[in-house]
């Protein structure tokens, strides 16, 4: 964290979940290069291209979700913020779910697609985006209860 301290109605998860993205892009960056460059002396540039895709789709389902949680906490405080926070969120993971199909079925059988090279670039990215996602909420030094008000101390009167 950046020992600053969040406004009074913004989650304290915030400032780690925008960390999250940042390192997830810097990886995609590192993904997309070794991949394009592999899957250049592979495959072509067929490889490059299905690398670059890969990538850019386990990129864009990461900030999804992280996204949709950095939305969904917008509504913390209000009388909505279960609901909405879940509903948000769900969303979100039905919204990768249904693209990612979508984008399997579109490139499915194109010519100037490498279905190896594509799959291993997903696979890169997921796995780094689980890895990024571990190191940055190990280090974040978050309390477990964060977030929490608890009530008063009976008095002895």
């Amino acid at each position: 964290m950046t020992g600053t301290t969040p406004p009074l109605n913004q989650p304290t998860s915030v400032p780690v979940l925008r960390r999250i993205l940042v390192y997830g892009a810097v990886l995609a960056l590192g993904i997309m290069v070794v991949g394009a460059l592999v899957g250049g002396l592979v495959a072509g540039p067929s490889g490059v291209v299905s690398a670059l895709i890969g990538t850019l789709m386990a990129v864009v389902f990461m900030g999804i979700t992280a996204g949709s949680i950095l939305l969904a906490n917008r509504f913390a405080g209000t009388e909505a913020a279960i609901g909405a926070f879940f509903g948000i969120v769900m969303g979100g993971w039905l919204l990768k779910f249904v693209v990612f199909l979508v984008l399997m079925f579109a490139l499915r059988g194109q010519p100037w697609i490498e279905p190896v090279v594509l799959l291993l670039s997903i696979i890169a990215g997921v796995i780094g985006s689980l890895v990024v996602d571990m190191v940055v909420v190990m280090k974040s030094r978050m309390p477990y209860a964060s977030d929490v008000t608890l009530p008063k101390a009976p008095s002895d009167d």
